[in-house]
């Protein structure tokens, strides 16, 4: 081997061993930056002759660090005074009580369960114990009755709760007085046909149709079988207002050609009066005729008429429609006494026509009716007065 090769070979390796010792200077002194600590770096690139050059002697702190350069040094930390003593054992006595009034929180919430279960369970045994021992039917009755108390006054304290129930109050508030003023002649007509519907003076229930009893000159129509006493109001017109407005004081002639005539003359004496009118109308004689539908044939009817009581007989008893005013109008030799009527009660769809023939006093005495002609003759039979739908439409 040549010199010249052996001393390049030699100057490689301490050009190598130069930079390693270089970058671990380097490391060094970042690692001391890390800790706070400065070390000048030594330059990267060092001549051959400064490498070959010995190494002065360092100091001995600075081979320290270059021994041990991780080495910290701490200082002592001074005693805590007695205000941060008594802060440190304040927030441990704190957590502990939130720890413990939790943990016993918890606790006491499943013991209320517990009980509460236990007390159901007795409550059901009690109950089926109840329930197999034998109780009598007006306890049973009693019972029942406080449950359902108990769940409607419930449901009515949910309802009035609710948002809706004032509304929903007025609209049924307002269906019930409309319903009522339109129907409210059925209800009562159907209790007034079980009720009688008006007074009757015991004298003036004539037991012998023949006997001869002196009376006012007052025109009435009594029946005693519907006990029924009423003022009769004759010679009016046959037109709707005329009817109307006689009937509110009592029962009134219905006077057309051919049917014309007064109790004592031959022919068709036709008087009508109310079977279910609206309670709101004027008059008291509103419900008259309610328990007209009763009469069969053979039932007795009077009509007292300038100070004499005429006495008929029912002999016929029909259903018509209003505008079947013809039923009315046929020859006859006999003095007859028809009643008008509106059927069902509490409606006026039909008309109810009740014939009787007097009996007394001799009808072959009687005297022929005149000869009436009205200016206004109706078109139909007199029935009760329009419902509420009907005066809004202006139906009559």
């Amino acid at each position: 081997m040549r010199p010249d090769e052996t001393n390049n070979g030699r100057g490689g390796i301490d050009n190598r061993s130069s930079t390693q010792q270089a970058a671990a200077r380097l490391v060094r002194t970042q690692i001391d930056g890390i800790y706070e600590r400065t070390v000048e770096p030594e330059p990267a690139h060092i001549s051959q002759q400064q490498q070959k050059q010995p190494e002065k002697p360092q100091p001995q702190q600075q081979q320290f660090e270059d021994i041990n350069p991780y080495q910290r040094t701490h200082t002592i930390n001074p005693l805590p005074e007695t205000d941060q003593w008594k802060k440190y054992h304040t927030a441990w006595q704190d957590y502990y009580q939130k720890y413990y009034e939790g943990y016993y929180t918890h606790h006491l919430e499943k013991a209320k369960q517990l009980l509460g279960s236990q007390t159901l369970n007795s409550q059901n045994q009690n109950i089926q114990i109840d329930q197999n021992e034998p109780i009598s039917k007006d306890e049973a009755i009693f019972e029942l009755r406080q449950k359902l108390i108990g769940k409607v006054q419930e449901s009515a304290e949910k309802v009035k709760k609710s948002r809706h129930f004032i509304p929903i109050a007025s609209a049924l508030a307002v269906i019930v007085i409309f319903l009522f003023l339109q129907f409210n002649r059925i209800l009562i007509s159907n209790v007034m046909a079980y009720v009688s519907p008006g007074d009757i003076d015991p004298q003036n229930i004539v037991i012998d149709p023949n006997a001869n009893q002196a009376v006012t000159p007052e025109p009435k129509l009594i029946i005693p079988k519907i006990n029924i006493d009423v003022p009769v109001t004759y010679d009016i017109g046959s037109d709707y207002d005329s009817q109307m407005s006689a009937m509110t004081k009592g029962v009134a002639q219905f006077a057309i050609p051919g049917a014309s005539s007064h109790p004592g003359q031959i022919g068709n004496t036709a008087i009508a009066g109310h079977s279910s009118n609206d309670l709101l109308d004027p008059g008291d004689y509103k419900f008259i005729f309610a328990q007209l539908d009763k009469l069969n044939t053979g039932d007795t009817i009077y009509a007292n008429y300038q100070s004499i009581r005429y006495t008929y007989t029912v002999t016929k008893k029909e259903t018509v429609k209003p505008s079947e005013i013809t039923k009315l109008v046929y020859p006859t030799t006999q003095p007859i006494l028809t009643l008008i009527t509106c059927t069902p009660i509490g409606t006026s769809i039909n008309r109810l026509l009740i014939t009787a023939e007097q009996v007394s006093p001799d009808p072959n005495k009687s005297a022929i009716a005149p000869v009436v002609s009205t200016s206004a003759s109706s078109k139909s039979i007199p029935g009760n007065s329009p419902t509420l739908l009907e005066r809004i439409f202006g139906i009559k």
